[in-house]
């Protein structure tokens, strides 16, 4: 039940009616590490033009899950739909206001005001401690900014832990049914020749871009004894 966004990347899109393009990148709040938004780039159909696809457009359809006799994603929208749709702000980040009218055009729940509404399709099947305080503070200030992050931005970032560098960022894992970022994959960099290690939501402390760093809790001594593609943990060596 698990999926490598960087899979999604160029996969094909089709509304009810035709072809709408491929997904060009992953936006997720960095909050609750829930996916909001896949953003299809509509190539020569809507010149220069990127849409924003909630998880409600997908319907039933978890995480990554296509159409497999058509090699593409299926979303519950019409071409025409998409065509009227308010344009899309360029550039990160995306204003509350802008989501508002975008959700409202399509009949999407709000999450930002209604947390039962994880993915618009189906609730998950269990919200860590972690992330369910977070849910809990963001309805609490339901106007504040969004913390949306790109996939594709992140992909590249320094990793630091808590005594310096550890690697850099390479993708990140999706639970298909929850619509949730369940781990963020690093390449733990040349001294361990390369490895790639899992790094769970809940030791990311800070992403800041204007440095290009994803700060975690962990330590390099954590990562550097973590086995390759297994999930780091504090005290990985010691066991």
């Amino acid at each position: 039940m698990l999926q490598n966004i960087t899979y999604l990347y160029g996969k094909k899109l089709g509304a009810t009616d035709g072809d709408i393009g491929h997904v060009k990148d992953v936006y997720f709040d960095d909050k609750t590490w829930a996916i909001r938004y896949i953003v299809a780039d509509t190539g020569s159909w809507l010149t220069g033009r990127k849409v924003l696809l909630a998880p409600a457009a997908f319907g039933l359809f978890t995480f990554g899950e296509g159409d497999s006799e058509n090699h593409l994603l299926r979303v519950n929208l019409t071409r025409k739909q998409i065509e009227e749709s308010p344009a899309m702000e360029s550039h990160l980040p995306v204003s509350r206001q802008f989501e508002e009218e975008y959700h409202r055009y399509y009949g999407w729940p709000s999450y930002w005001q209604d947390t039962a509404s994880w993915s618009g399709a189906q609730l998950p099947a269990f919200i860590p401690p972690v992330m369910e305080a977070a849910v809990e503070r963001e309805a609490l200030v339901p106007r504040a900014d969004l913390h949306l992050r790109s996939t594709r931005e992140l992909t590249g970032y320094r990793v630091m832990a808590s005594d310096g560098p550890a690697g850099t960022v390479r993708s990140f894992v999706a639970h298909q049914r929850t619509w949730m970022i369940r781990e963020m994959v690093v390449e733990a960099g040349h001294w361990y020749a390369g490895k790639e290690v899992l790094v769970l939501p809940e030791y990311v402390k800070d992403i800041n871009a204007e440095e290009a760093t994803v700060t975690i809790t962990l330590s390099r001594q954590d990562v550097k004894d973590t086995r390759r593609n297994d999930v780091a943990q504090v005290g990985a060596g010691s066991a």
